[in-house]
């Protein structure tokens, strides 16, 4: 099936980016879901999902809602009203959908289970208790990474707007997906379901990347303008070992335990994992994240019994730096 999407001076004026949190739950939590050995994100995938069966969200409402193909219910990607909305802003307009496009979305999802048939019974009651699932995954699942994702889909929109700046929207559009072509002021896409066309949309486009998506997903509501999901560009280097940065060249600055503490958050670990690597004592571990945390190079996020530390994009950077 083919998809056309024809845009006018005002539609390519009104095509913009934003970096959407919920956009990287769906396709995070559909990754999963999916049982697939994925290759990419296999680190990630080795971490969280124990951590999301703990939680017993992979026999919640989220895995109801977010099948592992097919179609993702609207209502869980609202149309993002700025560049970088915060996973609250987006959580409080899924709470405030009207009770009519939940029942439609699920119409059109098909999903007669448990959770499903409550969140019919009761939009307005059931959709809070989504969005509580939906943060306790984000904690679980993404907070502790969310970092490195962020500079992964920053990049990718730096990317594709000087695209836009040196070569033009055609250029652009034809480097985005093998699945999408621009030709005489018209998009074309590939699609198994869900034609769209203009006169099914709203002006304008909006472009998301997703660290998470495997192809283009595509969202349609008027008077919103389309959404398309995309695959950010370098995801496949997100997870990759990277090289222990020159500890010595901020360990004056820092002191040489919060340097090496700082290098061993590759990935999200906890006070305990991270004296067991470090040989420094829990209690020191402890004493040190505190600090980095008060000078914003770590955040904390809760896992089950457990506080994972992680390094921030600040963090990011000035290990970038040193490497």
């Amino acid at each position: 099936m083919f998809s056309e999407l024809v845009f006018s001076a005002d539609d390519l004026a009104l095509t913009r980016f934003a970096v959407s949190p919920m956009w990287q739950v769906v396709t995070s939590f559909r990754l999963l879901a999916s049982g697939a050995a994925n290759p990419v994100h296999r680190p990630w995938i080795d971490q969280v999902r124990p951590r999301v069966a703990a939680a017993r969200l992979d026999s919640g409402s989220l895995a109801e809602l977010i099948p592992a193909t097919a179609y993702l219910p609207d209502f869980l990607t609202p149309s993002p009203g700025e560049p970088t909305p915060t996973l609250d802003t987006e959580l409080a307009v899924i709470r405030a959908t009207p009770a009519d496009q939940v029942l439609a979305d699920l119409d059109m999802l098909g999903c007669t289970g448990p959770h499903c048939q409550a969140l019919r019974a009761d939009p307005e009651a059931r959709l809070a208790r989504v969005t509580e699932e939906i943060e306790l995954y984000w904690e679980l699942a993404l907070a502790p990474y969310w970092a490195k994702i962020r500079v992964v889909l920053d990049a990718d929109v730096f990317h594709r707007a000087r695209q836009v700046a040196e070569h033009g929207a055609g250029h652009f559009f034809n480097d985005l997906h093998s699945t999408v072509s621009w030709d005489d002021n018209t998009l074309r896409m590939v699609r198994k379901h869900c034609g769209i066309s203009r006169e099914t949309t709203g002006p304008g486009l909006l472009l998301i990347p997703s660290a998470f998506a495997g192809g283009m997903l595509t969202w349609s509501r008027p008077p919103e303008p389309p959404q398309f999901a995309y695959p950010a560009r370098g995801t496949g280097t997100l997870w990759e070992h990277r090289p222990i940065p020159r500890i010595d060249a901020i360990a004056g600055v820092l002191g040489r335990s919060r340097s090496v503490i700082l290098a061993e958050l590759e990935a999200p670990a906890s006070t305990t994992e991270l004296a067991r690597r470090t040989g420094i004592s829990p209690a020191g571990v402890s004493q040190h994240l505190s600090a980095l945390r008060d000078a914003g190079l770590v955040s904390a996020h809760r896992a089950g019994r457990s506080v994972l530390y992680a390094r921030t994009t600040i963090a990011e950077s000035l290990l970038a730096a040193t490497a």
